[in-house]
């Protein structure tokens, strides 16, 4: 603790500094300590937040009583090694997406989590877009009907020299490329949205890098409720376009790109016309739209820093624990291996 308030540390300041603006910014817990092997990245963090504390070595920072979480923000591969030694030296653990890159990875840190009793979270802040909640609650309340199909599609372009930092578009510290690394949130939200999976088949290629890993997949995916979807993650789709978020139902469709509402159409309205405009109105400017009609909303990253805090604080679960998280991966593996052998794989 510090200042009676919790005391956090992020490692790792790539995507990580979207974590240190969180707990910087929340008034329920102090940003402590920053760690990266870059000195000028955490200098920066102590400029813009003064008597933030650097290290230069995790384990260093371990030792440090006033912090009470860390967020793990390391390359993928590095996420299980270094949650599960923060957990046993009595940290609670905020992970990064993929939880890892394996599902034999990932359940390291639950076992980590059930032995030390501590807590720990995972970064799927997708499903805390704004939409996401009335999208979930028509799938939940079965207003939807029964789910027939879904279009999920991650468009986006990264060029070449964002595989040029020696672990991205890599087997061994990424996992895989386009699907893994950019599209893994919308894997995440494919299966809380569809329900579980019965069978994946895939095809993948490097298409525009030079990179050991995929820059496209393509996927036809089965679920157990006998529903159907395709998945799409490129990350050669010039200059980057839509993350296509598709529901289809006997009861409805609804059509979003990430957190921007597109279509809201469903057999039960009084006014079906009118009730797509009313949800347009609310939800077709994203989450920022959203966030400035409603100031209590919280999106992105500081909604799951937010959710390890108050976690840890009211002595609950987090939003998204370990099993939850490892599905996604689950899912992940079984396209590569699909697409590397050719055959269907079925799940249990």
């Amino acid at each position: 603790m510090k200042n009676g308030k919790i005391g956090y540390a992020v490692a790792g300041l790539g995507v990580g500094k979207a974590h240190v603006d969180a707990a910087a910014e929340y008034d329920r817990c102090e940003l402590v300590a920053v760690c990266d092997l870059i000195q000028e990245k955490m200098d920066k963090v102590a400029s813009r937040y003064p008597g933030t504390k650097t290290y230069l070595d995790f384990d260093e920072m371990l030792k440090d009583p006033e912090i009470d979480i860390i967020s793990i923000a390391l390359p993928s591969a590095m996420h299980a090694d270094f949650a599960v030694k923060a957990l046993e030296a009595g940290k609670n653990v905020l992970v990064e997406k993929p939880i890892d890159i394996t599902v034999e990875a990932a359940l390291r840190i639950e076992e980590a989590r059930v032995r030390t009793g501590k807590t720990v979270g995972v970064v799927h802040q997708n499903r805390n877009n704004a939409v996401m909640k009335p999208i979930k609650e028509a799938v939940d309340s079965g207003r939807i009907g029964k789910q027939v199909l879904g279009t999920f599609a991650v468009k986006w372009y990264r060029d070449q020299r964002y595989y040029d930092n020696g672990w991205h578009g890599t087997w061994a510290m990424d996992g895989g490329g386009s699907l893994i690394n950019q599209a893994v949130h919308t894997v995440d939200l494919m299966q809380w949205l569809m329900g579980d999976v019965a069978s994946v088949h895939s095809t993948m290629g490097i298409y525009n890098h030079n990179i050991e890993t995929e820059d496209m997949t393509a996927s036809l995916i089965t679920f157990k409720s006998g529903a159907a979807a395709t998945f799409v993650s490129t990350t050669c789709a010039y200059p980057g376009l839509s993350t296509d978020i598709q529901l289809y139902g006997t009861g409805g469709s609804i059509e979003a790109d990430a957190d921007i509402l597109k279509r809201w159409r469903f057999a039960d309205s009084e006014d079906e016309e009118d009730e797509e405009e009313e949800m347009l109105d609310r939800y077709s400017g994203g989450n920022r739209a959203a966030e400035r009609s409603d100031p209590t909303l919280v999106t992105g990253h500081a909604s799951m820093v937010r959710d390890i805090v108050d976690a840890v604080l009211d002595g609950r679960d987090p939003q998204i624990m370990p099993l939850e998280a490892v599905k996604s991966v689950r899912i992940v593996r079984a396209v590569y291996e699909s697409a590397k052998t050719g055959k269907t794989i079925y799940f249990d």
